[in-house]
């Protein structure tokens, strides 16, 4: 089963002037995550901007990332959708290409009852031979996984955990009572990962750790190691600038703050637009005051 503990980047999708991914940028990217202790690379989530992106840009960046990092960490792939069949056939192509687990979003939109969300997991979860981690994120989907779905399956042996980002330390708490060897739970907030992990959390997939890698590794693995003053420090440290990371809709803000740090990853896709000034100069300076700029 997958287990990863530490810091899983949420990694963004860089692109060029005209659109279209920037794979040599991409490269950079992997390769910088691998020197500053990333734990694991997740491609093609909320931050990866897949919703965006063609089913055939998803594929290539998963196979890209498998190629450039070469079994040196775990790669996750994110293959989940609101259609079912969609997730099937996603998650069994990111299986077959190599990635190490995959992340499969709770049905957005169509926002199913408890068993049709059940049956959903199960199916995606059925027709694969990777570990599934479910992503539990209401605030996009419009619904949540709920704690009497989670208890059922989190005894399928093809689901390996969760990852939680409700911003509910109740529902957290809920569900922790089902954690165990074979189903953990990773943070979904940066701006929580002390508090899950004190409910017995294994890491964090986390927006933070595109701009400060170490520093998100470090917070787990103090924590996991025992230090856990150590860890709550680095999690109050860094608190405002976690917060400005989503002074707008993610990643939004985390690709200007890389942008300004002159890592040149270029801009998004519609819907998504570039921050306000007021925001862009909030965010710049909560990046001095860390230390960034």
């Amino acid at each position: 089963m997958f287990n990863v503990k530490g810091s899983i980047v949420a990694l963004i999708t860089p692109f060029h002037e005209d659109g279209s991914v920037n794979f040599e940028k991409l490269g950079e990217i992997l390769e910088w995550h691998v020197a500053n202790h990333t734990d694991a690379i997740l491609v093609l989530g909320t931050t990866g901007e897949s919703s965006t992106m063609t089913h055939e840009e998803d594929d290539a960046v998963v196979e890209y990332t498998l190629k450039t990092i070469n079994g040196r960490i775990p790669v996750i792939a994110g293959s989940g959708s609101n259609s079912t069949q969609t997730a099937i056939d996603k998650s069994v192509k990111y299986d077959k290409m190599g990635a190490d687990a995959l992340l499969v979003i709770s049905p957005y939109y169509n926002k199913t009852n408890a068993q049709g969300m059940i049956a959903h997991f199960t199916a995606v979860a059925d027709a694969v031979n990777k570990p599934i981690i479910m992503y539990n994120v209401p605030g996009r989907t419009g619904c949540s996984i709920s704690e009497d779905a989670i208890k059922v399956l989190s005894k399928h042996p093809n689901i390996c955990g969760i990852k939680e980002a409700s911003g509910s330390i109740s529902y957290a708490a809920g569900i922790a009572r089902y954690l165990s060897d074979d189903f953990v739970m990773y943070s979904g907030n940066d701006d929580m990962i002390v508090p899950l992990l004190s409910l017995g959390a294994s890491g964090v997939i986390s927006v933070w750790a595109n701009i400060m890698p170490q520093e998100s590794h470090d917070l787990v693995m103090n924590y996991l190691n025992g230090d856990t003053k150590k860890s709550l420090d680095l999690q109050l440290r860094y608190l405002d600038l976690i917060h400005a990371l989503f002074y707008e809709v993610n990643p939004i803000p985390v690709k200007e703050a890389m942008n300004l740090m002159g890592m040149n990853v270029g801009g998004f896709r519609l819907p998504l637009y570039p921050m306000s000034e007021a925001n862009k100069a909030r965010l710049a300076n909560a990046m001095k005051e860390a230390g960034l700029l």
